[in-house]
């Protein structure tokens, strides 16, 4: 394996106290030469995500190959920890997609032969349980995306040799090891669509990227018969309608189009039949600049822009949306095919942000000081709410189980355990409304204190370890 290192300007300034953008500090980086690139874009590597479990942070990456977990707890030393081959490899496979559910990583390609992976991470460090490779439901499918507080699956550009290809479809989580096929769709409630291309959704509301037919949002409550709730099938800059992300207070969605030269749009969802289109940026970059994937943490967009790489922009004026950070990981001249920055993941407890590069491999940079997800942060609204959360046993010996209200959204929530000098010492992602901490046997007795984070607020116990 390669590792290549850099230093560059360190970031530390809030956004809003900064005049320009400014360079990200890269900590490290992961490449595998010996990965043999995509016939169609030379891309070895493709989607990424993120985890932290066992008191430690993984980078998972697509290639050609199939699914790699780096661990990036010393960011400046990432290293494989484990590898699940694709039951589909070779030249011909350019995308996979990932996304979790309680300790599961669910996986899905694109091209040849493929399946849904299931592969279960609580193992690690030791390694990840290949859990499924079943083709019964997904033989490839463009992208997924996990409504985590309903259970419910939802995959893109499906195909299937059971269901045929195009449109969307839903699966129940019910039993995370055995998904079950519910419905697909290529017409909700008037609104039809060869296929959308990428989704985001939260407690049932699914807002819709349908490509060149523009963006939808749709409510599956009950997920065999949606119902529309608002389309925006014109706007400045449309093209193809290709990812987007919403805000955590559920008011504005940001949504790019995968086409050169459009911008980022800045969504008012507020009011679904009259959805509005508050402004649009862009990278600052050349006039064939493209956006891939936008996701938010924070007052935080971070995108992954192809051939200009990292850019993050501050979003907390949604009609003033400033540029604060970027870094180019793409060594490649601009230009109107799809080469460089793929994807991007904000989400690591430490505040790190990923990026995957298609040619290049994973980046690790430092966040920005003021990310929500980090250990400590005090700016931000999300941590002004307090979250409801009990734990129990006190005292507590080889575990604590926590215990959120059943309609918590998990999304990204973690648990963060201090001891009494307020450092950390165990790191681990929440993946369900009740949720067992394992305490690891290094933790010794004495008093703790417990930091749960989720989309939704924040809190903060104190434990008392007796062993």
């Amino acid at each position: 394996m390669k590792h290549i290192f850099a230093l560059i300007t360190v970031f530390t300034l809030p956004a809003l106290l900064l005049a320009q953008a400014k360079q990200a500090t890269l900590l490290g980086r992961w490449d595998d030469p010996s990965i043999v690139g995509s016939i169609a874009y030379n891309n070895r590597y493709n989607e990424v995500w993120s985890v932290a479990v066992n008191g430690h942070e993984y980078a998972i990456i697509g290639s050609t190959k199939g699914t790699h977990f780096i661990d990036v707890t010393n960011p400046t030393q990432p290293f494989e920890a484990d590898y699940i081959p694709g039951k589909a490899q070779g030249p011909n496979i350019i995308h996979r997609d990932y996304k979790t559910y309680k300790n599961y990583i669910y996986g899905v390609c694109d091209e040849g032969n493929s399946s849904l992976q299931i592969m279960d991470v609580s193992t690690l460090p030791d390694s990840v349980r290949l859990v499924s490779n079943s083709s019964a439901i997904i033989v490839t499918t463009h992208n997924i995306f996990i409504d985590t507080s309903r259970a419910m699956l939802y995959s893109l550009v499906f195909g299937s040799n059971q269901y045929g290809y195009g449109g969307m479809a839903v699966l129940s989580l019910a039993n995370p090891e055995q998904p079950t096929f519910i419905k697909k769709f290529s017409n909700i409630g008037g609104f039809s669509f060869g296929h959308i291309h990428d989704a985001f959704v939260r407690n049932d509301t699914a807002y819709l990227n349908a490509g060149t037919n523009g963006f939808a949002v749709a409510d599956f409550s009950d997920p065999s018969q949606p119902k529309l709730l608002g389309t925006l099938t014109s706007y400045p800059g449309k093209g193809y309608n290709h990812s987007g992300w919403l805000t955590t207070d559920g008011q504005h969605y940001y949504m790019a189009d995968e086409t050169h030269g459009s911008p980022i749009k800045a969504l008012d969802v507020q009011n679904l039949d009259d959805i509005q289109v508050l402004g649009t940026f862009n990278a600052e970059a050349s006039p064939t600049q493209i956006p891939h994937n936008a996701m938010i943490a924070c007052n935080y967009l971070y995108v992954s822009y192809y051939y200009n790489g990292l850019q993050v922009f501050d979003i907390s004026d949604p009609l003033n949306v400033q540029r604060v950070l970027y870094y180019d990981t793409c060594i490649l001249p601009d230009n109107t095919s799809y080469e460089g920055a793929w994807g991007v993941n904000p989400w690591l407890p430490s505040g790190n942000i990923l990026i995957s590069d298609m040619q290049n491999g994973l980046f690790i940079f430092e966040g920005i000081g003021d990310n929500c997800n980090a250990p400590v942060s005090k700016t931000n609204n999300i941590l002004k709410q307090k979250l409801p959360l009990q734990i129990s046993p006190q005292p507590a010996s080889e575990k604590l189980v926590l215990q959120l209200s059943a309609d918590t959204d998990i999304t990204n929530a973690f648990a963060v355990l201090m001891d009494a000098n307020m450092r950390q010492v165990l790191i681990q992602n929440i993946d369900n409304q009740d949720f067992e901490l394992k305490l690891p046997a290094s933790i010794t007795n004495g008093i703790y204190f417990l930091r749960v984070q989720t989309m939704e607020g924040v809190a903060i116990k104190k434990v008392l370890v007796q062993r």
